[in-house]
């Protein structure tokens, strides 16, 4: 979370933008993303230069070698002139990189190809590239947290209200499900697609050498690995941008509405990884039949999971954050989604977080469900935890607590399940028998579960207490009539 100074930085330049007459909060967040981007290509470009310089070697750079190429980079431009940092960015800068994919079928050349320079003239260019120049883009987690920062603008400017998975609860969903480079993986519902780049920096750092050596196995991560889908064009942009800067060059990145009849996928992905929107209630026409067939409904939470069970392909996994509704609701269309998940799959895991973790843009308790597509069933027994701290506060501050909280612990008990079976229902884990869950109407709340142990507390003889009252009323009695004696 950035907090303080960095959140200052921002007011800043909002209100700058502001003051120049761009006023509609959606051409700021998509100017500031712009240049965003203009910047985090020269710092990879820097990164790979030192790591070249170091290995010996040289690398496909992003920028032209010649000396006009190279004035192209934010580094090189920055201090220069208002009017020739103005006229750098407008009649070079973003026309190089509106063409940076060119010749592929990018998400980034489809998004960046209507992309247009907005800042009206020199002066509030130079005052926005030096307010940019002092943020810390090279911070991955911190640069999600600024982009998390004008997103809760955008909402309070009115805006469909949009919110960013914290980067430390996407990381531990990405360690649970440990993607492999063989994986297929898409998010349906994909906003600034942090779970597709946390996914493409796990694979990378764990296969460096085969992305390295084998041709087929890095065409696959430029190519065809990673899938999202949105309806937000800003969002859009931003994962286009993400996933270009990670390397995942052409990565499926499109406006689809993932729930509607236009979209077709079954059977084609290995794994699903979102944090889908809780929007309520859906116009019924508009939702595919092939997800009202499994569960009758109109309640995104709910479709959702049939959408990710059909999407997956047999044996395919899926880790997605789900309103705590979903666990105890009592309609029939809440039962028939967890009755598919234990009775027609392996629901493996149920992770109760804390109601804070999404603070202070929700304040909705929510849960991290894991499942494997198996169509005939499978699930022996289900796994819960209880989150009680992420590390981090669970007011609206959202301090870090500097302990990590339980993900360690949550990361290390869940690759060995085996260890669960005996633990006792009064620990922060256990698991529960599938047929228990039946007969509990499905219910997955974890406090259906969980034994509270009652610690008897020992008080005095009731004659020992009524003493003690007398004795303060007798004190009380004297301190009154001193009192009234006084008056």
């Amino acid at each position: 979370m950035i907090t303080g100074s960095l959140k200052n930085q921002i007011d800043k330049i909002w209100d700058d933008m502001y003051s120049y007459g761009i006023a509609n909060p959606l051409v700021v967040i998509e100017q500031l993303t712009y240049l965003f981007f203009i910047k985090s290509l020269d710092d990879v470009e820097t990164v790979n230069e030192k790591r070249d310089a170091m290995l010996g070697v040289f690398s496909e750079r992003i920028f032209p070698q010649d000396e006009e190429g190279q004035k192209l980079r934010w580094s090189k431009f920055c201090n220069l002139k208002a009017e020739e940092i103005f006229d750098t960015l407008n009649t070079r800068v973003f026309p190089f990189i509106k063409k940076l994919k060119t010749g592929k079928k990018s998400a980034y050349a489809r998004y960046m190809k209507d992309a247009a320079f907005a800042l009206p003239n020199a002066l509030i260019t130079e005052k926005v590239v030096t307010a940019i120049s002092a943020l810390p883009l090279n911070d991955r987690d911190l640069k999600g947290d600024l982009y998390e920062y004008m997103i809760s603008k955008l909402q309070s400017a009115g805006r469909i209200g949009q919110f960013r998975t914290p980067r430390h609860i996407i990381q531990m969903m990405v360690r649970l499900m440990d993607p492999q480079i063989t994986d297929s993986i898409v998010d349906p519902a994909c906003g600034t697609g942090g779970f597709l780049v946390v996914s493409g920096q796990y694979v990378r750092e764990h296969n460096e050498k085969t992305l390295r050596l084998d041709k087929k196995a890095l065409a696959h991560y430029q190519n065809t690995m990673f899938t999202g889908y949105d309806t937000d064009q800003t969002m859009l942009r931003i994962t286009a941008m993400n996933t270009t800067l990670h390397g995942m060059d052409n990565a499926d990145i499109r406006f689809n509405d993932s729930l509607s009849k236009s979209n077709m996928d079954e059977d084609k992905f290995t794994l699903v990884l979102a944090n889908p929107p809780f929007k309520g209630s859906l116009d019924a026409d508009a939702i595919s039949t092939s997800l009202t067939n499994v569960v009758k409904t109109t309640k995104t939470e709910l479709l959702f999971l049939a959408l990710f069970l059909r999407m997956l392909d047999a044996g395919g996994r899926c880790a997605c954050i789900v309103p705590d509704g979903v666990l105890f609701g009592s309609s029939k269309a809440h039962i028939a989604i967890r009755r598919e998940l234990i009775d027609k799959n392996i629901l493996q895991a149920v992770l109760s977080m804390p109601s804070g973790v999404f603070k202070p843009y929700a304040g909705v308790s929510t849960a991290v469900l894991i499942f494997t597509k198996t169509g005939t069933g499978g699930t022996d027994h289900v796994w819960f935890y209880d989150m009680k701290s992420d590390g981090f506060s669970l007011d609206d501050k959202r301090e870090d607590l500097g302990d990590g909280g339980d993900i360690e612990d949550i990361v290390e008990r869940f690759h060995h399940l085996d260890a669960e079976l005996s633990r006792e229902r009064s620990e922060q884990s256990f698991m529960i028998p599938a047929e228990e869950i039946r007969k509990n109407n499905y219910d997955l709340s974890i406090n259906k579960y969980k034994k509270i142990e009652y610690t008897a507390k020992k008080y005095a003889p009731s004659y020992e207490i009524m003493s003690e009252l007398s004795h303060l009323y007798e004190e009380l009695g004297k301190a009154l009539s001193e009192l009234e004696g006084r008056l």
